[in-house]
């Protein structure tokens, strides 16, 4: 019997309080230290704006110091992510066979590197470009004047969906190994996914082809590394399966 079959609810809610505290507590406890460094975090993000905007505003008394506590807190949130991560899966660990409670490691760092890796592409290529083309909008009766709390949400919010994007690969590898979904169900929409991918990028992505196809283009690939690697789970699965199943049949022939 599961861990998860012997805990009551009140247990799975206690449970799910105790993590929710750890992620909020280390939160807590970088923000501490981030908001320190928040000017220096202030001038990262303003470098993919830098030569286009001479400088940012604030429209409002309060503006200002509500910039440095968000950008503070989202660089925070993107420290702990390890720890967010960790303790998910802690919480869904229970309902996890022995083997797959081995995997935790492993979920954590890819899933964390996925993350950053989708934040680093848009802040060094989609904001650049995506910037550049709105800004180029202006003349000389229409100056752009963009506001620091405006600008901070705007860039984060970008930076937080391409790190949410680049986690497709995990969240198809994790169905696929829960039998959900089959390599051949990956390939056989292949179509859908790439047409939902222009789709998606065209939603959440400034309204020019380049930075759309700078979106559509790693999750293309990515949705075509994850089918291979769905390939590889499921004839490892496979063939683990006839092992096991050879193994009980010689079980059988033994006690005959």
């Amino acid at each position: 019997m599961s861990d998860e079959d012997s805990m009551p609810l009140t247990g799975h809610l206690t449970e799910l309080r105790n993590r929710i505290l750890v992620i909020l507590g280390t939160i807590l406890g970088l923000f501490l230290i981030t908001y320190f460094f928040s000017a220096e975090l202030l001038e990262l993000a303003r470098r993919p704006i830098a030569g286009r905007v001479d400088q940012l505003v604030f429209l409002k008394p309060t503006e200002a110091f509500f910039a440095h506590l968000k950008i503070a807190i989202y660089a925070a949130i993107f420290i702990g992510l390890p720890v967010l991560l960790h303790q998910i899966w802690q919480f869904c660990a229970p309902g996890l066979l022995s083997r797959e409670k081995r995997y935790a490691l492993i979920f954590v760092s890819c899933s964390s590197g996925l993350f950053i890796t989708g934040a680093l592409f848009c802040y060094f290529l989609i904001l650049p470009y995506g910037l550049a083309y709105l800004i180029s909008f202006g003349s000389e009766n229409i100056l752009p004047q963009i506001s620091i709390g405006f600008y901070i949400s705007f860039i984060f919010t970008l930076i937080f969906v391409f790190g949410v994007v680049f986690e497709v690969p995990l969240v198809i590898i994790l169905l696929v190994q829960a039998g959900i979904v089959t390599p051949q169900a990956l390939s056989s929409n292949r179509g859908y996914i790439y047409v939902g991918a222009f789709v998606v990028a065209a939603a959440l992505t400034p309204p020019d082809v380049i930075t759309q196809v700078l979106m559509a283009g790693p999750l293309l690939v990515l949705y075509e590394v994850s089918i291979v690697v769905a390939k590889v789970i499921t004839r490892k699965k496979k063939e683990r399966a006839e092992k096991e199943a050879a193994g009980d049949t010689g079980d059988e022939k033994e006690e005959d």
